[in-house]
């Protein structure tokens, strides 16, 4: 059928038919453009429907790779050097379960796959003070600290020192040596600590010694002799320079024999502490009838009470062994009771001076917890 009839009746013009053909064209345009966009918009609603189906208990793997981050870092010590082995522990305030991890040979330690989020970290090492560092990761950031310094933990904190029971003596020792009456005359066989230890056998054996060659006691020793002299005791050593040196190597002579065999050697044998034990509390008469009691009974190296075997049967011995350097009237006529008798009141004596005098006099005594003068 003819345009013309299809149009209508009248002339068409070629620009009309022209006008016509552009009309269409660009209506077929705009159909094919407006196809593709709402194919995208759809395809667009069925991704957003599939991520909304994804149940909230388990997290996309897009969530994973676009949120966790990594936190690195390095731990040394005061001067600079690396902390090989050092445990960093990482905590999050959120209820995920802490993270551990060791540093390596380099001090480098690291973290991955962190929430984002605050975060602390708590390094320790042995030796060294445990150390905190507090921060925030972004989402996907990769943190790196700077280098974590761990402070040297204090002496006190780290080390126990356990002294062993003849260390402990030995400690005990050192201060009776201080102690010197006025300062000056020694002082060594009693102990201001009631729960002193036991002294080990070769302890007691240098303790002796030690008394016996304290320079003091050869002074002493000199002026003892002197008076015999003056007062020409002993007569039959004699005047002059070799009746003093005889007196004066009598004397020495009993003072050596009263702390090797009295105060050494028995009580090794017999398990028995030489020392007299200062009690200084109580009443006036607990403190008499301790110091006279503790004339005949002393601790034993196991703690308890013992009678004082020892120390009595030690002077009877020096005064025994006195007969070969003494003259034969200094024997006397005294029998083994007389002069166990004579041992125990002269030990009576010497304790309640202790007990009552001598620690006042005494400047550097020590003082211990349980002992309150």
């Amino acid at each position: 059928m003819p345009l013309e009839q299809v149009l209508g009746k009248g002339t068409v013009c070629r620009n009309c038919l022209a006008g016509l053909a552009l009309s269409a064209l660009l209506l077929c345009g705009s159909t094919a453009v407006a196809r593709p966009q709402q194919a995208d918009a759809a395809a667009a609603s069925d991704r957003s429907t599939a991520i909304d189906s994804v149940p909230a208990s388990a997290p996309s793997r897009l969530l994973i790779e676009h949120l966790a981050g990594t936190i690195s870092g390095k731990v040394t010590d005061p001067t600079g050097a690396v902390i090989a082995g050092a445990r960093v522990r990482l905590s999050r305030a959120s209820q995920t379960p802490d993270q551990d991890t060791t540093a390596d040979s380099a001090g480098q330690f690291s973290f991955s796959g962190v929430a984002a989020g605050p975060f602390q970290l708590a390094i320790s090492s042995e030796g060294f003070a445990t150390q905190t560092y507090s921060g925030s990761l972004q989402p996907g950031e990769s943190a790196q600290l700077p280098a974590i310094t761990l402070a040297l933990e204090a002496a006190s904190d780290r080390v126990q020192v356990v002294l062993s029971r003849y260390e402990m003596a030995e400690a005990e020792i050192r201060d009776q040596e201080r102690q010197r009456v006025l300062g000056v005359l020694p002082n060594f066989y009693v102990t201001y600590n009631p729960d002193a230890v036991p002294l080990h056998p070769k302890q007691k054996f240098e303790l002796a010694w030690k008394s016996t060659l304290d320079p003091v006691n050869f002074g002493l020793t000199a002026a003892v002799a002197g008076i015999q002299q003056a007062n020409n005791s002993f007569p039959e050593y004699g005047q002059g320079a070799r009746g003093y040196a005889k007196r004066y190597g009598a004397a020495y002579a009993d003072l050596v024999t009263g702390n090797f065999v009295g105060s050494a050697l028995l009580p090794t044998l017999l398990k028995q502490d030489p020392r007299y034990f200062y009690k200084g509390s109580g009443s006036i008469r607990s403190r008499i009838l301790y110091a006279i009691a503790s004339s005949v009974v002393v601790k034993g190296d196991n703690g308890n009470w013992q009678a004082n075997y020892s120390g009595i049967t030690g002077g009877l011995a020096a005064a025994e062994l006195s007969r070969l350097y003494r003259p034969a009237s200094d024997h006397g006529a005294m029998d083994l009771v007389e002069n166990a008798l004579t041992i125990i009141a002269s030990t009576a004596a010497d304790n309640l001076l202790q007990e009552f005098l001598i620690r006042k006099l005494t400047p550097h005594a020590p003082t211990y917890a349980s002992d309150k003068p």
